[in-house]
């Protein structure tokens, strides 16, 4: 039998076109639907973002207003579900948010209509219960009652506002909102293609969430904010930073928040967050953590770069979230609802022309094993 290719990890094997994101890793290069992402971070705000994503168009006035009445409209959730919150307050955010997730397909009325057009009103709903279930199961484990929706604020404001009770000054709901841009879609990442999957077996849209938040609570995939800035804690000043570099490099660690199974050169997002995270530690009084990360960036891993290992998204977002008072836990649970959206427009893509999902593995066990009854059995 002739030699198989095996393409572990599915490395650069393509399994279908997509109109959704497009990522040049040697250059740095992220477009949604062909605007690029320092556009959209620059210009744009996340409602704006979904309708690109959901409707394939950037929205005009009375879209947006549409689209964003339709998120505010849809953010309250079940008292149910906020019982089965209850009952696993001790959980991770994480498996909190894919447990409510399940729980929410039970009260939806077009759970089991993947067309298109239900598919994308069942992502705007889970887009905007999403936050509604993480602010409220953290409220809830830290024994405080839920803060319900306030259709004043934008999603990202609303979001900030249901966590801690207070409203997030504008600048403050910006940040949030870029973050969220930043990480709502990302082409074949481990997540999305998770998705896919599910999808690809025509199961239900909440069914799909909840496999792209199971596969992204992962710390090889959407991890490593939090692992940054545990780092960062652990080091402590700027100034310790290259002999924790080099503890943690020469033990066959490595430094979280660089590389990328895609990108050979610097994350196109990091450059929004990297601003973002020292205006925010000088606002703060607490420039020490940006300093940290800087001195991670510029004098230890220069050398790695050589190798195509740069800073990714997640290196920076870690200490803006710190900065804003979010608990490290919830860090992952924020990169998801930036990313419903995205997985949103993949399943679609999948209902549109699907073939199911079903690779092959190439068997190097034992074969034609003779059976041997149990009594006789040494």
């Amino acid at each position: 039998m002739a030699d198989k290719e095996i393409m572990r990890g599915l490395k650069d094997v393509y399994i279908d076109t997509s109109e959704a994101s497009f990522v040049d890793g040697q250059v740095g290069k992220l477009l949604y639907r062909g605007y690029n992402i320092h556009d959209l971070a620059e210009k744009s705000t996340f409602e704006e973002v979904i309708h690109l994503l959901l409707y394939a168009g950037l929205p005009r006035k009375d879209q947006l207003a549409e689209l964003d009445a339709t998120l505010r409209a849809n953010r309250e959730i079940p008292d149910e579900v906020v019982q089965v919150l209850r009952l696993v307050k001790d959980s991770h955010p994480m498996d909190a948010l894919r447990t409510g997730v399940s729980a929410l397909a039970a009260f939806d009325p077009e759970v089991d209509d993947n067309s298109p057009e239900a598919t994308v009103r069942k992502g705007l709903r889970l887009t905007a219960q999403g936050p509604t279930v993480v602010a409220a199961h953290h409220r809830i484990r830290n024994g405080n009652e839920p803060v319900g929706p306030n259709a004043d604020l934008n999603h990202a404001g609303n979001f900030l506002y249901m966590l801690s009770g207070a409203v997030p000054d504008e600048e403050t709901q910006r940040l949030m909102d870029v973050d969220f841009i930043l990480h709502a879609e990302h082409s074949s990442n481990a997540s999305s293609f998770g998705a896919r999957v599910t999808a690809s077996t025509l199961s239900d849209l909440h069914s799909a969430i909840v496999t792209g938040i199971g596969v992204l609570k992962g710390p090889w995939h959407g991890g490593a904010a939090e692992a940054v800035m545990k780092m960062a804690q652990d080091i402590g000043q700027p100034e310790n930073a290259e002999e924790y570099a080099r503890k943690l490099l020469d033990s066959g660690g490595r430094i979280m928040g660089f590389g990328h199974r895609v990108y050979k050169a610097e994350d196109p997002r990091a450059r929004h967050l990297r601003t973002r995270s020292q205006e925010l530690g000088e606002k703060m009084g607490e420039p020490h953590w940006f300093q940290i990360l800087r001195y991670m960036e510029e004098k230890v891993m220069v050398p790695y770069r050589s190798k195509g290992i740069y800073v990714n998204v997640d290196f920076f977002a870690g200490s803006i979230y710190h900065l804003l008072g979010i608990p490290e836990d919830l860090f992952i649970p924020i990169f998801a609802l930036g990313r419903i959206p995205g997985w949103t427009l993949q399943c679609i893509e999948q209902y549109e022309n699907n073939i199911l999902m079903r690779p092959l593995l190439d068997y190097t066990g034992a074969m034609d094993l003779e059976y041997v009854p149990i009594e006789q059995r040494g």
